[in-house]
Parts: C-alpha cells; sequence; structure tokens
C-alpha cells in the first residue's frame, strides 16, 4: 500500500506537470497503484495532498510580492488558511485510509511501541521536500543569475536530494515494521482552530459573541 519511491516519484512527476501547465489537476491514480481500486484511490489521495502543498507553496509567493497592497495581502492570507486547511485535512484522510486498509489485518499491532510520526505526517514533509527540490534546480539552472548563484544552489539540492532520501527510508522503515506488527500509529487530529468561529477569539469577539 505505502511506497516511498512510488510516492516521491508521483510528486515530482505532478510537480514538473502542474508546473509547466497550469491549472491542470491530476488526481495522480496511475501514478503510484498496480490497477486495484484502493491502489488508485490511495494515489488520488496521495496527488490531492501534494496539490495543496502545491498551491499553499504558491499562494504564499503572492503574499511576499513585493508592492503588494495591506488588501492583496490580506485576501491572500486568507487563501493560505483555507489551503493549509485543506492541506492538514488531507494529511489526515491519508491516515485514516491506512488505518482503514489496516483494521482487517488487525493492524497496527496496539501493542506494539507507538510511533509519534504517522506516514501521513512523513508523506507531507517528503511533499514539501518535492517542491523544494523543484524549485531549488529551477534556480541551480536560472539563466543570467548572479556570480555563484548556481553552485550555492547546488550545494542546497544536493542536501535536499539527500534529506529526501533518508526520509524516504524512514517511511518504508515504518511501513514495513507496521505490517510485521512492531510498530505501531494512530490517527493524530490536526483540531486546527484558527478556521473556526466558535474556537478563534479574533472571529467570535468580532461578531458580537462572547
Amino acid at each position: 500500500m505505502v511506497s516511498a519511491e512510488e510516492i516521491v516519484a508521483l510528486q515530482d512527476r505532478l510537480t514538473r506537470e502542474w508546473h509547466q501547465t497550469p491549472g491542470v489537476r491530476g488526481d495522480g491514480a496511475d501514478g503510484g497503484g498496480g490497477g486495484s481500486k484502493s491502489a488508485g484511490d490511495w494515489s488520488a489521495l496521495a496527488a490531492e495532498q501534494h496539490r495543496a502543498n502545491f498551491d499553499l507553496w504558491h499562494i504564499e509567493d503572492e503574499a511576499r510580492a513585493p508592492g503588494a497592497s495591506d488588501a492583496e495581502v490580506a485576501a491572500v492570507k486568507r487563501r493560505i488558511d483555507d489551503t493549509n486547511q485543506r492541506r492538514n485535512d488531507l494529511l489526515e484522510e491519508l491516515d485514516r485510509t491506512l488505518l482503514g486498509w489496516l483494521a482487517p489485518k488487525r493492524l497496527p499491532n496496539t501493542a506494539a511501541p507507538l510511533h509519534s510520526e504517522t506516514p501521513g505526517l512523513i508523506i507531507d514533509r517528503l511533499s514539501i521536500l518535492a517542491l523544494k527540490i523543484y524549485h531549488t534546480r529551477e534556480e541551480a539552472e536560472r539563466a543570467h543569475a548572479p556570480e555563484g548563484h548556481a553552485v550555492r544552489n547546488r550545494e542546497r539540492l544536493a542536501i535536499l536530494d539527500q534529506q529526501r532520501n533518508d526520509l524516504a527510508g524512514c517511511l518504508d522503515s515504518l511501513w514495513r515494521e507496521i505490517l510485521s506488527g512492531t510498530r505501531s500509529f494512530k490517527l493524530y487530529r490536526q483540531l486546527k482552530m484558527y478556521n473556526d468561529p466558535a474556537l478563534n477569539p479574533s472571529i467570535y469577539r468580532k461578531a458580537g459573541n462572547k
């Protein structure tokens, strides 16, 4: 069900496609699955979670644009909040889907040591690394860049590649341990408060609620 190699390949492929054809949203169902419905659904879900990070990355760039007005920055901030909520909801859905797939196998083994970082959290980190790698490679190959720019970014790219290789290995190791019953994980709800009008004081006080 979980293969770091397939997830990384899917994230890289979609990152390239989305940059080359803005507005296109591939669901990734052909990218990691082996053809079964469950594999296709899982691949599509991983793709959608990566899309949330992709969107978030570029929305945050808009907020940093020189000359952006206060109104533009405020509008972007709201889009950032909404997109980050989607990112976290999809991260939880990744773990929920895995737990649903494992349940008939009586896994995870609740008697096994608990792993603090879930597979979904690792996949989210791999997604962000895919974006960093894509943009760092862009900078390393940028024409007419300042002196030393390419060298600096090639050095950064080597570090990012190593970090992703390490993290991908950790995901595969964790999944093997989960399947063998020697490691467990739980669904950790993000329980974000900033978008909830009943929980964010800045919202409910503005609305006149105590």
